[in-house]
């Protein structure tokens, strides 16, 4: 763990500035959405259309895709945290009933298998089924957040262990102690979003 850490901070001085903004503007983001702050969509936007570039680099090829479509969740979530009311309101925190988390569940498993033999027999892709998980598992995710679906938090936990091991075997150390936060915060954001929540709560369609 200390060689980790050595290695993150020396990574830091020796990776682009691209990727170093990224992770400023993705832990800018998780601290915003914690706080139901609108601006966290902006955050979200400008850091994962740097990711694009950065994961398509070193040859994440999900991961690089995965980004695209953070860039157009950024957007969707924007307009769905301030025209998705409820009763007049801001959209409130929901919940998500069990058969819709086995929903998302299978179509996330279904399409890791089916993307990764695709990719490990057709691409040079590192990690393909590791590297699918992440995308599809984040792809629901996202959705969630944009949904206000409490159970995102733990989704994310999930999917940022997983993205940690990527990270550091790929080299992209700042990267990977941005998830190590993201960990963290993904804790503080469930005590948060409890704090937050409507005293009665409603349930959101799965996608």
């Amino acid at each position: 763990m200390h060689d980790f850490f050595q290695q993150a901070v020396s990574g830091f001085f020796q990776q682009s500035i691209i990727e170093l903004t990224a992770v400023a503007l993705a832990v800018a983001y998780l601290v915003l959405a914690m706080r139901q702050n609108i601006w966290c969509w902006a955050c979200a936007f400008v850091s994962t259309a740097l990711f694009t570039w950065v994961f398509f680099d070193v040859s994440l090829v999900m991961e690089s895709l995965l980004n695209v479509y953070y860039m157009a969740m950024a957007v969707y979530g924007y307009r769905s945290w301030t025209q998705g009311k409820d009763n007049g309101r801001q959209l409130s925190i929901r919940f998500w009933t069990p058969a819709y988390h086995v929903y998302a569940l299978s179509l996330v498993a279904v399409l890791t298998l089916m993307s990764g033999y695709f990719l490990s027999q057709k691409t040079e892709a590192a990690w393909p089924y590791l590297d699918s998980f992440t995308t599809w598992g984040a792809v629901v995710t996202t959705y969630m957040v944009a949904r206000k679906i409490f159970e995102n938090w733990i989704y994310w936990f999930v999917i940022n262990s997983v993205a940690l091991f990527l990270y550091i075997e790929r080299g992209l150390y700042p990267t990977a102690l941005l998830m190590m936060i993201y960990l963290v915060l993904v804790i503080i954001g469930i005590i948060s979003w409890s704090r937050q929540l409507e005293p009665v709560l409603s349930e959101e369609a799965p996608i």
